[in-house]
């Protein structure tokens, strides 16, 4: 969607850098070449992201200078958006858990200092539909990336944007930079995320090199139901070619 107003000033600022440094194909370091900005509209207030992209400088190597962006920019939000994804979630829940009309969750978004036209609310509407409807309408595209790849490194986040809200769980594969599945789900059971994590795995049928998480409890029990082995992390780990099973 095209911005016709200027951007609001950043309130404040995050680094990303990337878990995975070494090169998911070759195991060799992934340099860092370069640096992104990016500028986010969240419920905290607008952020700006530095980005530091890595590349593998491997010849013979598959992936040779493919950027690897860090894994964590996709918890703030999905690719070419300015709106942060705790913002899209917000406006799903109010929209379909409160019943909210469009001009109320307008207000709703200004009154939490979110900077935001009502035309603007009905595009994140539409923004929201699509993720929570990718899994079922994009089996195939998203297969054929899995198998061209021949790994998956999962990263996962919950977005719960208010107390009593339903939490909208996005999983996400961090060498393409997919969305691969999108759920609300009641509650942060550990079962559930489970029965989330295997349904990709069973549906994808590729190697799961890692998963990539905030390392919240349910996170980390679910993986250990439905992928057990694999190595689960954030920031206490460098790289999954070579690793030991289990947390690194």
């Amino acid at each position: 969607m095209a911005r016709k107003s200027p951007q609001p000033k950043a309130t404040s600022s995050e680094v990303l850098e990337c878990v995975q440094q070494n090169c998911p194909s070759c195991g060799k370091p992934m340099w860092n070449e370069y640096n992104n900005l990016r500028r986010v509209r969240t419920l905290k207030g607008v952020i700006q992201l530095l980005l530091k992209i890595r590349r593998c400088q491997n010849r013979s190597c598959e992936r040779y200078k493919i950027k690897y962006r860090p894994e964590q920019e996709g918890s703030w939000a999905l690719p070419q958006q300015e709106f942060g994804l705790d913002v899209i979630a917000l406006v799903g829940a109010l929209r379909y858990q409160e019943h909210r009309s469009i001009p109320q969750i307008h207000q709703q978004l200004r009154n939490r200092g979110v900077e935001v036209s009502e035309r603007s609310v009905i595009y994140l509407l539409e923004r929201y539909d699509e993720l929570v409807a990718l899994w079922l309408s994009d089996h195939s595209r998203l297969k054929a990336i899995a198998k061209k790849q021949g790994r998956l490194i999962l990263a996962i986040d919950g977005m719960q944007p208010d107390v009593g809200h339903e939490v909208l769980w996005v999983i996400r594969d961090c060498l393409s930079g997919e969305i691969i599945l999108a759920k609300t789900l009641l509650s942060s059971r550990n079962e559930d995320l489970a029965a989330l994590l295997l349904e990709v795995k069973n549906t994808l049928d590729v190697k799961i090199d890692g998963v990539i998480s905030d390392g919240q409890q349910s996170i980390r029990k679910a993986v250990e139901l439905a992928l057990p082995g694999i190595a689960h992390g954030l920031c206490h780990f460098h790289s999954f070619i070579g690793s030991s099973q289990g947390d690194l």
